[in-house]
C-alpha cells in the first residue's frame, strides 16, 4: 500500500503535463491544417526527368 503514495500523485502529475502539452499544442496552432500535411505527404516535389531525344527510358 505504500507504493500507491508514489503512484497516485505521479499519475496525477503525468496526466496533468499530458493535458498541458496538449492545451499548449492547441494554442500553437498544431491542428489547425490536417488536411495540409497529407497532401505534401503524397505529393511528388521533383519534376519528371525529361528523357534523351523523346525516347522513353530502357529502350535502345
Amino acid at each position: 500500500m505504500e507504493v500507491m503514495v508514489i503512484l497516485v500523485p505521479l499519475a496525477l502529475c503525468l496526466g496533468l503535463a499530458g493535458l498541458l502539452a496538449f492545451l499548449w499544442s492547441l494554442k500553437s496552432g498544431q491542428y489547425e491544417d490536417l488536411d495540409g500535411a497529407a497532401w505534401r505527404a503524397i505529393t511528388d516535389d521533383d519534376p519528371p526527368e525529361p528523357t534523351p531525344s523523346g525516347k522513353a527510358a530502357g529502350r535502345a
